[in-house]
């Protein structure tokens, strides 16, 4: 494991319209050896200026700001070379939002009133380069987002979940339950690192940037239902 000193701690932008929620999340972050808020802005527009000029590695970012929003803010942000992963943050109320952030390019998304050891392992997962994806509040809101999907959502899917070999995916439907690469190994009786080779087939053949856009494939397809 590389060192503090070696690497240096996480760099944290916060993007949300409300101070308090800012200066409550950069308490929690700063109070880690291992993270830091580089950044605040209180709208996407604000975000997108700043980060223009300051290396981070992790984006917190709230879906309704003014003057730029969340969803337009994370889909110019992740196009962008070497682009900062972004989480978002959401309430249960957001649904088509937060599927829309997904797509946008976002890592992952996550409720504010999680707990606070929620948040710091969201941002150290997603800065591993794994997405937010974990039997925890996080999957309760993504089979809730799925329910409210309409059905011809599924039907562009089709052909490239098609492509997947049964062994890909029976792997993708242990990422949609929140298994982690260790945890499909050990049900599957494979290496981790076998694991590790078929994340990335399944990714480049579903053409999704991380495991969150394979799973809300996985969910709109209906390969995985939610409460099953």
């Amino acid at each position: 494991m590389t060192s503090l000193d070696e690497a240096g701690p996480i760099r944290v932008a916060l993007v949300d319209d409300q101070q308090l929620v800012r200066a409550g999340f950069r308490m929690v972050i700063d109070s880690q050896p291992d993270l830091e808020v580089a950044l605040e802005a209180g709208d996407g527009a604000q975000a997108l200026r700043l980060l223009a000029g300051h290396a981070v590695d992790v984006v917190l970012m709230d879906v309704r700001m003014p003057t730029m929003d969340g969803l337009s803010a994370t889909a110019e942000l992740t196009q962008r070379e070497g682009a900062p992963r972004v989480i978002v943050l959401t309430t249960f109320d957001l649904d088509e939002y937060v599927l829309e952030a997904i797509r946008s390019g976002a890592s992952g998304f996550l409720l504010k009133d999680a707990p606070p050891e929620e948040m710091l392992a969201a941002i150290r997962t997603v800065h591993r380069g794994d997405a937010v994806i974990a039997p925890s509040s996080t999957r309760r809101l993504l089979e809730h987002l799925v329910t409210a999907l309409p059905v011809e959502a599924a039907a562009p899917q089709h052909e490239a979940l098609g492509a997947l070999t049964d062994r890909e995916r029976e792997v993708l439907v242990l990422m949609a339950r929140g298994r982690s690469n260790t945890e499909i190994g050990a049900d599957l009786f494979v290496a981790e690192a076998t694991v590790k080779t078929h994340v990335g087939r399944i990714l480049a053949k579903l053409g999704a940037r991380d495991r969150v856009q394979a799973v809300v494939t996985a969910y709109e397809t209906g390969l995985v239902r939610p409460g099953a």
